[in-house]
């Protein structure tokens, strides 16, 4: 069991990437098939926990994020959230969950000195639009390039390039929250098929490639002290099951993501 309480007052690093739009069994299948190799020396007992997400699309699943509410087990108990949002007072919390006195994660780990940094991926993050500054204005810093975006086929190289630069930058002056939020596996990413069309065969694609990358950014990052770190995905996406397409609706396909948390030293 995690004690998130515990690693954030202690100014342990934290990374949490989000691998947008993955589903649960386009990552699950990769990592039986063995196409994300570094994934499976990663994540603890080698798998992918199966969970739900609150929100449908990028937006809302990353508000609830950063509100305290991380996807959910598929079952009627849970395990302590990480963090959460200081509740009313007739609620109890577990003492391993991270209490922020703050609207949200971000302006509660300050509380607590640390940096927050956003490298994003999807355009929800590029400050391009009024709708696409909301989230990367949550940050004390947030960095995105249009090389960070899905259309991009080396996408997630920038992207962690990028990181580990901040990452150093930051060493040793103040605990840092550093947010990364893969583009790669959104669509379009049928390029890595060499196709036009976006489907769960090029998703898995998209996930074998991104796989070396996230093995380098942690490989970078723990090489001199611990991290606590959180993957999953934000939602899923529909490629046609049972006629659906896309996201931002109710089905199967959109609801399972996988998740993982686990103290990286």
């Amino acid at each position: 069991m995690i004690d998130a309480a515990q690693i954030i007052e202690s100014g342990t690093g934290i990374l949490f990437v989000t691998l947008d739009s993955l589903r649960h069994d386009v990552a699950h299948s990769a990592l039986d098939e063995g196409r994300t190799p570094r994934l499976a020396d990663l994540l603890p007992g080698g798998t992918w926990e199966r969970r739900q997400t609150p929100g449908t699309f990028t937006l809302p699943a990353h508000m609830a994020f950063f509100s305290g509410f991380l996807p959910k087990l598929p079952q009627p108990h849970q395990p302590p959230r990480l963090w959460e949002c200081r509740p009313p007072a007739f609620k109890t919390v577990p003492p391993q969950t991270f209490l922020f006195d703050a609207p949200n994660l971000l302006d509660g780990l300050t509380l607590y000195g640390y940096r927050t940094v956003c490298v994003g991926g999807v355009t929800y993050f590029s400050a391009e639009t009024p709708l696409g500054s909301v989230l990367p204005a949550m940050f004390h810093e947030a960095h995105w390039r249009p090389e960070f975006c899905s259309p991009e086929i080396d996408s997630t190289r920038h992207q962690v390039d990028l990181a580990l630069e901040l990452a150093d930058t930051y060493d040793g002056r103040r605990p840092l929250f550093l947010f990364v939020n893969i583009s790669a596996t959104h669509v379009p990413h049928g390029h890595y098929l060499n196709s036009s069309t976006d489907t769960t065969a090029s998703q898995a694609a998209a996930l074998a490639y991104v796989d070396a990358h996230l093995g380098r950014l942690l490989d970078g990052l723990t090489a001199k002290k611990q991290w606590l770190v959180i993957l999953c995905a934000d939602h899923g996406d529909a490629y046609g099951d049972d006629g659906y397409h896309g996201r931002g609706i109710a089905h199967p396909a959109v609801w399972n993501v996988p998740f993982a948390a686990w103290v990286h030293a």
